[in-house]
């Protein structure tokens, strides 16, 4: 049976889930109790990292590694204008300029040549985005980090689980984002986590997260007595609390097999699509490589209309979505620092002809046939 409606991308929960999040509920510690750092460990495992920190969201994760970084006003970084706009904004937060470069048409992800014409003396990070979950060139990225000084921020909140030459995501950046938002690839309703090997960032995205306080006796100026601690930079509540860190050691055992429904629903629709010729199917990366595919994005041929494809996946009860409006297109930026349409012709480009097809963990073969003949029967329409 149809489902009434197939969103793009949804939660996936069980009595497992739920039980775990009535067990805090029923504890003393409802915030900053064990929960957070078993949760935080169980990532760091999961990605060979040395250290995890939880956030209350992607974005405030994203916020922290900047403030971890040490990205400060004046500062610059380089980022895709293929992205959320959380991702330029989190250095905005900084009083930092986010630069955009354009995409590389054929991973849609950040294009390393182009970040590369755009770094200056202002440059202080680098934040690729695995676009969909597809593994960013880090090599490329890496190179330039570290021949320019910059620090490598991988906003891989697509792309939990996803896999580059045989490796997680999550050590071969010096600060690795994923977002636990509910169409991601597990959930604690709302969450971030960054990663890292570096002890340095560990410590200043704690302090960030908690106010800007700091409780360890080597690094405060003073010390009162047991109950003493100290603010010594301008931090932010972004804690993540115990409900969602159970939510999330509940969903984490379950991500493996997460993915690999992901995968199999990609599969499907890149056989259904070959040959297809309206629509190009996704990148597909090397071998020893693991696309996570948060997101289905196909590009509809020239000449087809994304708004009458669009209205017309709608109509069928298809949440199809675009994925995503360019940073450079959205007035805040525009006016703040002049861009015009035609300054990324190859995101302008994508932009113009993408949309995103439903896949999640829990959608039926029924609704995956039902999604592949709508599109094809679109040419009919």
């Amino acid at each position: 049976m149809i489902s009434d409606f197939i969103p793009y991308g949804r939660q996936n929960l069980d009595q497992d889930d739920i039980a775990a999040v009535v067990k805090v509920l029923n504890s003393p510690l409802i915030t900053q109790g064990p929960e957070i750092d078993q949760f935080e460990r169980q990532v760091a495992e999961y990605c060979s990292a040395r250290f995890a920190v939880a956030f209350s969201s992607g974005t405030s994760a994203l916020h922290a590694a900047m403030f971890a970084a040490g990205i400060q006003a004046g500062d610059e970084i380089i980022t895709t204008p293929i992205t959320f706009v959380a991702t330029a904004n989190a250095a905005a937060y900084m009083g930092a300029r986010p630069v955009l470069a354009d995409i590389d048409p054929d991973t849609y992800c950040l294009d390393p040549e182009k970040a590369a014409r755009c770094i200056t003396p202002q440059t202080k990070a680098i934040v690729p985005v695995d676009y969909a979950g597809y593994p960013v060139d880090i090599k490329a990225f890496r190179s330039l980090a570290r021949k320019h000084g910059l620090v490598l921020i991988e906003d891989a909140a697509h792309a939990l689980g996803g896999i580059r030459e045989g490796r997680k995501i999550g050590t071969e950046a010096d600060m690795t984002m994923f977002s636990f938002h509910p169409v991601k690839h597990i959930t604690t309703g709302e969450g971030g986590m960054i990663v890292t090997d570096n002890p340095s960032y560990d410590r200043r995205l704690r302090q960030f997260r908690n106010h800007g306080i700091v409780r360890d006796e080597e690094l405060m100026q003073e010390n009162h007595g047991p109950w003493y601690y100290e603010m010594q930079a301008l931090g932010y509540n972004f804690r993540m609390t115990s409900i969602q860190a159970a939510l999330g050691l509940s969903q984490l055992r379950k991500l493996e097999g997460f993915i690999a429904e992901r995968e199999k629903t990609a599969r499907v629709y890149n056989e259904a699509f070959a040959d297809f010729d309206m629509v190009n199917i996704p990148p597909v990366p090397p071998e020893e490589w693991r696309h996570a595919y948060h997101l289905y994005p196909v590009l509809l041929k020239p000449g087809v209309s994304r708004r009458a494809f669009f209205n017309y996946m709608r109509s069928k009860n298809i949440g199809v979505q675009v994925h995503y409006i360019p940073v450079h297109f959205q007035p805040y930026y525009r006016q703040l620092y002049s861009y015009q349409p035609g300054d990324f012709p190859a995101a302008e480009d994508f932009y113009a002809r993408e949309l995103s097809l439903p896949i999640f963990p829990g959608l039926s073969s029924i609704d995956q046939d039902y999604v592949i003949k709508m599109v094809k029967g679109y040419q009919s329409y």
